[in-house]
């Protein structure tokens, strides 16, 4: 039951990236951009807790997969605070 609570994390999350990016490509409103990216990057941390937990669960691969999601989330928190000041700032 486990696993395929992590391979519908992983589709959910690609699938939200792909929305996000389809959003991206009708409006250019870069924050869609940002947070497209910051979902690619979830999307790879569940495949990796996939592989971790269920594929090899002999090799402990929680630093690359915090890496990751580390990674992606400041992806998000970058674009967040690039644009509030891009836009709104005098």
């Amino acid at each position: 039951m486990a696993e395929a609570v992590y391979i519908l994390c992983a589709v959910t999350c690609a699938t939200c990236a792909w929305l996000l990016v389809r959003g991206y490509r009708a409006t250019r409103t870069k924050l869609l951009l940002w947070s497209s990216v910051c979902f690619v990057g979830l999307a790879v941390n569940n495949v990796i807790l996939f592989v971790d937990i269920v594929l090899v669960p002999s090799i402990d691969l929680s630093l690359i997969r915090d890496s990751v999601a580390l990674v992606a989330m400041l992806v998000l928190v970058f674009g967040l605070i690039w644009e509030s000041h891009g836009e709104g700032a005098p």
